[in-house]
């Protein structure tokens, strides 16, 4: 007896187009080669590391990261959205993922300023040093990916994507996912990790 199985007609691809994916590996990469610096740092001045890492506000920490997957949520139906050419759907979910990045954005403009009013600077100790560098690569990753998003909301509202057109809408969803995984490690990498 014979199985005979269908072959699928439609072939799966990575959202977006590839060049995208060649942009988001090498940023992943870049950040790696932050976090394992961050990492070996640590390790020549625990002590110290640790002492500047429980000065961190852990509570906003927290929301940031509630803030950003709430974020990626929202434009995950999006994309679903646009895919199901549901026009009236998607804008309003791309809505949710702009001021959403834009809370991430004031919530952490907030905490600079609490480190700033505090004397805390990036030449306070290595530990900040870091804190400042990643989160401010990282917070320019959030401004660029909040502009894209609202870039996406005015196409989406005049539906200008559809399930036949959405590379765009693709692309943009692709590097806020990038932007909220980076969080997602960042966050026990500077909050939560203990270094001594």
């Amino acid at each position: 007896m014979r199985v005979v199985v269908a072959e699928s007609t439609t072939a799966r691809r990575l959202p977006g187009v590839d060049g995208l994916w060649v942009f988001i590996g090498a940023d992943a990469v870049i950040f790696g080669i932050l976090f394992l610096s961050f990492m070996q740092d640590r390790l020549h001045n625990p002590a110290m590391f640790e002492a500047s890492r429980r000065t961190l506000n852990m509570n906003l920490g927290g929301i940031d990261t509630l803030i950003l997957l709430t974020s990626s949520w929202a434009v995950a139906l999006a994309i679903q959205a646009i895919k199901r050419d549901l026009f009236d759907r998607a804008p309003r979910y791309l809505l949710g993922g702009v001021l959403t990045g834009l809370m991430f954005v004031g919530s952490k403009s907030f905490e600079y300023f609490q480190k700033f009013a505090h004397g805390i600077t990036p030449a306070t100790d290595a530990f900040y040093m870091w804190y400042f560098t990643l989160t401010g690569i990282h917070l320019i990753h959030v401004v660029a990916g909040t502009g894209l998003l609202a870039y996406l909301w005015l196409g989406a509202r005049r539906a200008a994507y559809t399930s036949s057109h959405r590379v765009l809408p693709e692309c943009v969803a692709s590097f806020w996912h990038l932007v909220d995984l980076l969080w997602i490690v960042l966050f026990p990498l500077l909050y939560l990790m203990r270094a001594a």
